[in-house]
């Protein structure tokens, strides 16, 4: 009996129980990590309009504002005609300037450029 109290006394109270539930959490974390290994995201293409966008609308750009960046509004083309998206303000990133989107030339027709941050 002192013998086996004392194998027993080696092993934490908790091993056999939580085990299992360790070896299948790691389990599945490692067929998570291979399963999103083999994941290759194409970039969206943009889609060509063969309509020219119209002009831009005339907007009055507010007073500026420390901290912030006017994206100007701009023509955005839904459900097979183009809507106006007013101009708005973003929040200024440290270190980069606002690029604003356009539309461009492509194809033998229209596509839209997003708008991004760059150094």
């Amino acid at each position: 009996m002192a013998q086996a109290l004392s194998s027993q006394a080696c092993v934490p109270p908790f091993a056999p129980r939580h085990a299992k539930r360790i070896a299948a959490s790691s389990l599945a974390a490692a067929l998570l990590c291979l399963s999103l290994s083999g994941c290759v995201v194409e970039p969206a293409r943009p889609a060509v309009i063969r309509v020219a966008p119209p002009p831009p609308q005339v907007e009055v750009m507010p007073a500026p504002r420390a901290g912030y960046v006017w994206d100007r509004g701009h023509w955005v083309w839904r459900e097979g005609r183009y809507a106006w998206i007013p101009g708005h303000w973003r929040a200024v990133r440290v270190g980069y300037h606002w690029v604003p989107g356009h539309w461009a030339e492509r194809g033998g027709g229209w596509a839209w450029v997003e708008g991004h941050w760059a150094p």
